[in-house]
Order: structure tokens, then C-alpha cells, then sequence
């Protein structure tokens, strides 16, 4: 009898595992409020085809040897060799191209936090990423951010680009 209930438990366990997470779609796109600051991410597919130029800053939640400071809006822990970024309205997770139309170097990173709350700025990057795109230094740039995909996993969906006949 035990047996039997113990099978029971696991098949229960093992079917409501494979039932769907509450609408969740592998991205966040809920608005939210920040300092009486209503705040809409975009749909997915207008995400997909998001292009914008504006002025990057950077931020640092991390803390020394990379123990915990600060969860990103993922509530993934925030460590300091992570190259990655903050968006107000793009949906989350997302993979952008970051541009430094400084010194024309170029990164693609995960977003996976919100912000920067400070008007003008369109996007916020780790030290590790400013570090990368040249910019640490002055602590703002000139870029420009283009999406990638949204989502990761089986949810991942990719941006189209247009057709060239060119290899580059």
C-alpha cells in the first residue's frame, strides 16, 4: 500500500511539473511603478524590432569577492564579472547589440534588470561591460542598443533582420 501511494505521489508530482506556469512566456513584460512612474514594456514583437540611440550609463550591484549586494528584477544575484544590462521597457530577458558610438566598439550582452531611472539615459551596464565598450572611465556614452531575441530557452524569439546578398 505504501507502494502504491508513493507512485501515486511521484506521477502526481511528475504531471503538475508539465503543467504551464500561469502564462508565464520565458520573458517579463508587466508594467511596473518606480517612484510614481508608471513604466510599459513593449510587446514582444515591437521588442523584436527595437533600435535606439541614447546615452548608456553604468552601475554596480555587485560587492567585493561577488557576494550577494543586490538581486537584478530577474532576482538573479548581480556578481561583478557579469556583462549584462538594465532597460526600462524592453522586455526581460533580452539580448541586445550595445554600440559605443564613441570608439565604435561593440558588445552583445543579456539584459536582465530595469533601469536607469535618470532621465536621458536609455540604457544601464555592468562595470564589466562599460569596461568593454571603453567608457568605464568617463562613466556615459553616446550608443546605440539594438534587440537581439527576447527570451531564453524554448521561448527565445529571434529579431529578423533584412536580406543581403552581402556576407557582412
Amino acid at each position: 500500500m505504501k507502494r502504491a501511494s508513493l507512485i501515486l505521489l511521484l506521477l502526481l508530482v511528475a504531471g503538475l511539473s508539465s503543467c504551464g506556469r500561469g502564462g508565464y512566456e520565458g520573458y517579463q513584460t508587466r508594467s511596473y511603478t518606480i517612484r510614481g512612474v508608471r513604466y510599459h514594456p513593449l510587446p514582444v514583437e515591437q521588442a523584436l524590432h527595437y533600435k535606439e540611440r541614447g546615452i548608456a550609463s553604468w552601475y554596480d550591484e555587485s560587492s567585493f569577492l561577488g557576494l550577494k549586494r543586490g538581486n537584478t528584477s530577474l532576482g538573479e544575484k548581480v556578481m561583478p564579472w557579469d556583462v549584462s544590462g538594465a532597460h526600462k521597457t524592453l522586455p526581460l530577458p533580452s539580448r541586445v547589440k550595445v554600440t559605443n558610438l564613441q570608439n565604435g566598439k561593440a558588445l552583445k550582452l543579456r539584459l536582465n534588470d530595469r533601469g536607469p531611472f535618470i532621465p536621458g539615459r536609455i540604457i544601464d551596464l555592468t562595470p564589466r561591460a562599460a569596461r568593454k565598450l571603453g567608457f568605464q572611465e568617463q562613466g556615459l556614452t553616446e550608443v546605440e542598443v539594438e534587440v537581439l531575441s527576447v527570451g531564453d530557452g524554448s521561448y527565445q524569439r529571434k529579431a529578423k533582420r533584412g536580406f543581403s546578398f552581402w556576407p557582412f
